[in-house]
């Protein structure tokens, strides 16, 4: 009974109540991008935009972003939760409600924001629900955090859309990402970010379903 009660508690969102209280001052993150440099938490240059995708663990995922053209910064983080400031192993508890989730600074004149819903859904499965393959939990959820309500409307569509791609090849599943207005965006631990780029052989945990987003 015990280990099916954790198994609940990694999968189900908690109420409010019931979340961690977490600590109103940030945790202690890196300044500049292992790769490129560039300061995490800007400022950011004039005309860029912000995107965030959560789609399993964040490790993967930034580093599929941050090797696009037009993409400058990419950030590992929490977000979509009830806890402040929360740490990594408060977030795996299953107690903060956050997922894990990349923020993604990019030129929409060099890439678009369709372009970045692209890579999204066809790099992961997002018919998972709390998990993505044996990466089972709430924070390993997949969701799209949008900037506007440009970005809202092109989130829905290409979600549409992409039901409409696994349909078509016979894929049974329903998508489950969470389409929702932009919640804070907590940084996490300066180990976490470009982890990837600083440990080569570390699992990506992305579990994409093979199926092409759609074109035009």
């Amino acid at each position: 009974m015990f280990l099916i009660d954790m198994f609940n508690r990694k999968t189900v969102l908690p109420e409010p109540a019931q979340a961690l209280p977490g600590r109103p001052e940030a945790i202690e993150t890196a300044t500049g991008h292992a790769v490129n440099g560039a300061a995490l938490k800007g400022p950011f240059a004039d005309g860029l935009q912000i995107a965030r995708f959560g789609m399993g663990k964040f490790w993967g995922a930034e580093r599929l972003f941050w090797k696009l053209p037009g993409v400058s910064v990419t950030a590992a983080g929490y977000a979509g939760g009830y806890t402040p400031n929360p740490t990594y192993q408060e977030i795996v508890t299953g107690l903060t409600g956050h997922a894990q989730t990349v923020l993604i600074v990019f030129d929409p004149d060099t890439i678009g924001y369709r372009d970045l819903l692209t890579v999204f859904f066809e790099n992961h499965d997002p018919t998972q629900g709390m998990r993505q393959g044996s990466d089972v939990g709430t924070f390993f959820r997949s969701v799209i955090h949008t900037a506007d309500a440009a970005q809202a409307a092109e989130a829905e569509v290409a979600r549409t859309n992409y039901q409409a791609a696994l349909v078509a090849v016979g894929h049974g599943g329903k998508i489950t990402t969470e389409i929702k207005p932009a919640p804070e965006f907590y940084y996490a631990e300066a180990h976490h970010q470009q982890y990837l780029a600083k440990n080569p052989g570390g699992q990506s945990g992305l579990k994409p379903t093979g199926v092409r987003f759609p074109a035009g």
